[in-house]
């Protein structure tokens, strides 16, 4: 099918959705694709996660899309990546692979902040860890590079797009180069990439090559060596008409400031409609990345949600995929976010563009979900990355050309944007009316400072859309963390919270409550500032069930913060707790009343000085430890250390997963020689403290 025009030189569009109901899964095997009556298939898509036909999964998205355009796709899921045998399965594909890690990072997804292995894989049956590796995204295109050679090897995903240029590894504690030229990729689609893989599958069975394919927006690649030294010789701007070199790898690798200066001119060329191509030479290799992709219109994002998804996992699982459980019943009505958080990666992946569907295509899914007989009556959520953008944008498209501010709503809300909760108020009414649908939740974020705005959506939301407890994130008391942050006021929250209680009163539901997140040990947070947020929280009541702790995630903001130590746009001086044990003393302050952390609790106060919080009616804690305080302690010290998860290798027979009652080895690497763990008290080379 080829690609519409329109009114910016190369974009391309989507072509339309025309199909109603759902339509067959993608072939998994070869006995599949055999029963599909096909002999091969156009693409092989290769992915971390389990085969999930819903437009939450990244993998059911692209293969509809793919599916609409003409071509045939199969889903090489979780495969055995010790092998290539499972990428040979379907022949040889006419195309290309696509490979994605998953919905998430491989190593987020894998390891808490304190860097030990998760109990549980969301994206997985059955939650069981061990069936992706680390670094997916690595292997994965290594073995279909292995299984055909020749054969194109795209990479997208996460995992993809946050390593697209050289980047901050948290895990390893490393700067690490291009993730294209480690995994040997062709290109990395960076962002969505819906209109990418259908312009580049088209771009490719018309008899075009990858060469061709390096002219699209939102792609990365990697020159060679030749073609490197050519771009050096002639110039960068032969690339295109706006070109900027970057810091190389080695500059950033081994200068923290060329490093923050990198994050900078990153983040700058962020906005589609004004970024420029980026070079960021890596020793002979120049990798180039080309600007963002544009934002789909409103009818092409219609047409990806309105694909005949079943909306169900394949039925060869026998065991519940949480992450499937916790959204089946959710509707997304919006991708991006304008907010420019500088520890969220959503900007940087799905945009800073806020692309809304019409009220129709959203009201055609939530009838469907309505139809289906397992259906409970409560859609779980209607958001997205955010609650309350919907169909926000700058209300002026000449100024959104050519503005480079990273937030549309920090330090001040954007005299520009628009912010009419109208449009969303609609929607929200018009789907709670849906027959068979009892009760609409919103779940998603609800941006705070854009809520106050519109005292009937707090209304709305209060009387018809929360579930008895509502999900927000104020994230810090700290004004210099709240800044670090690129986050409003806490006063913000708190005026919030007041319109809330107000709104629940009025609507006869007084019992309502704000369940607050909070962030550990972000860039600008010492135990001075998590003392300050601890007694914020003592003083309005507020205990937290689970603990947020900052993960330093590629490409973020926070994590140049975290690494150099300074704010890559301001180039001060930013403090980081980084040590793991002082990582832990942050955690337990943010659950002081908790008897298990009373000893972390107390050292953290002594630290700071503040031991006059120590016992007392205004004490954080009382003077002498709880008996469960002590019988934490005695437990902890018997169990010898911390649990490590065993995993199987099914390269050598093995079933996936966890192993019974072998002794225990170390994580997401089954083909480690040693299972003896490294000593965590081993000093650091050059004494500068225990190796976490």
């Amino acid at each position: 099918m080829a690609a519409a025009s329109t009114a910016f030189s190369g974009r391309l569009s989507l072509p339309l959705a025309g199909v109603r109901g759902p339509a067959p899964l993608a072939p998994t095997t070869a006995e599949e694709m055999r029963a599909r009556g096909w002999d091969a298939v156009d693409v092989v898509f290769v992915t971390g996660d389990a085969y999930v036909d819903h437009p939450s999964f990244a993998m059911a998205i692209l293969h509809r899309v793919l599916e609409r355009a003409g071509f045939r796709v199969a889903i090489l899921s979780q495969p055995d990546w010790k092998t290539c045998e499972p990428w040979r399965q379907f022949g040889r594909p006419r195309l290309f692979f696509a490979v994605s890690a998953g919905n998430m990072d491989s190593l987020i997804n894998h390891y808490t902040a304190s860097k030990k292995v998760r109990n549980d894989d969301a994206y997985s049956p059955g939650g069981r860890i061990g069936l992706r590796p680390d670094r997916a995204t690595l292997p994965y295109c290594q073995r279909a590079r292995e299984a055909f050679p020749g054969v194109p090897v795209i990479a997208g995903g996460v995992e993809a797009s946050l390593r697209r240029l050289a980047h901050y590894d948290y895990w390893s504690d490393s700067v690490k180069r291009s993730i294209l030229l480690d995994s040997k990729a062709d290109l990395v689609v960076y962002g969505m990439g819906e209109r990418n893989i259908v312009a580049l599958a088209q771009k490719l069975k018309a008899g075009g090559t990858l060469r061709d394919a390096r002219a699209m927006r939102g792609v990365a690649y990697a020159l060679g060596a030749k073609e490197s030294d050519a771009l050096r010789e002639v110039g960068l701007h032969t690339l295109g008409a706006q070109v900027e070199e970057i810091p190389t790898f080695e500059q950033v690798r081994d200068d923290k400031m060329a490093f923050a200066e990198a994050t900078r001119l990153i983040h700058t060329h962020t906005n589609p409609f004004n970024a420029a191509t980026l070079v960021q030479f890596h020793d002979k290799q120049a990798v180039v990345q080309n600007p963002p992709d544009f934002p789909l219109s409103q009818e092409e994002i219609d047409g990806v949600y309105d694909l005949p998804y079943t909306r169900k996992p394949h039925p060869s699982y026998t065991e519940p995929i949480p992450a499937f459980e916790m959204i089946k019943d959710s509707v997304t009505i919006l991708r991006g976010c304008f907010g420019g958080c500088t520890f969220c990666s959503i900007t940087a992946h799905q945009g800073r563009i806020v692309q809304s569907r019409s009220k129709e295509s959203v009201l055609r899914e939530v009838e469907a979900v309505a139809a289906d007989p397992d259906f409970k009556g409560i859609i779980s959520d209607i958001g997205g990355a955010t609650a309350n953008m919907y169909t926000m944008r700058c209300s002026r498209p000449e100024v959104e050309a050519k503005c480079k501010r990273l937030s549309c709503v920090h330090p001040t809300i954007c005299k520009l944007l628009g912010t009419d909760h109208g449009p969303l108020i609609e929607l929200m009414r018009e789907v709670r009316e849906v027959d068979g649908v009892r009760k609409v939740l919103v779940s998603s974020g609800i941006r705070m400072d854009l809520a106050q705005l519109s005292p009937e959506y707090v209304r709305e939301l209060a009387e018809h859309h929360t579930g008895g407890r509502l999900k927000v994130a104020p994230e810090h008391t700290s004004p210099k963390v709240l800044e670090a942050m690129k986050k409003p006021s806490i006063d913000n929250f708190g005026v919030f919270a007041e319109q809330f209680k107000q709104a629940s009163a009025d609507a006869g539901k007084p019992k309502q409550q704000l369940v607050p997140y909070f962030i550990a040990s972000h860039p600008g947070s010492d135990l001075t500032e998590m003392i300050d947020l601890a007694l914020y929280l003592k003083r309005n009541g507020y205990r937290p069930d689970q603990v947020q702790d900052f993960i330093p995630a590629p490409f973020d903001i926070a994590t140049c913060m975290y690494y150099a130590g300074v704010d890559p746009f301001t180039k001060k001086p930013v403090q980081s707790a980084k040590h793991l044990s002082d990582r832990k003393l942050q955690r337990a302050l943010m659950q002081f009343f908790k008897p298990q952390n009373y000893f972390e609790v107390r050292e953290a106060l002594i630290r700071a000085g503040r031991a006059d919080l120590i016992g007392g009616c205004e004490g954080l804690i009382p003077a002498n430890p709880p008996k469960e305080a002590i019988e934490a302690r005695r437990k902890r010290a018997n169990a010898g250390g911390d649990h490590y998860h065993t995993v199987a290798n099914p390269a050598q027979g093995e079933a996936p997963g966890e192993r019974g009652a072998e002794p225990p080895r170390t994580g997401y690497r089954p083909d480690r020689k040693s299972a003896r763990r490294q000593d965590r008290n081993k000093k650091r080379k050059g004494g500068s403290g225990p190796r976490p």
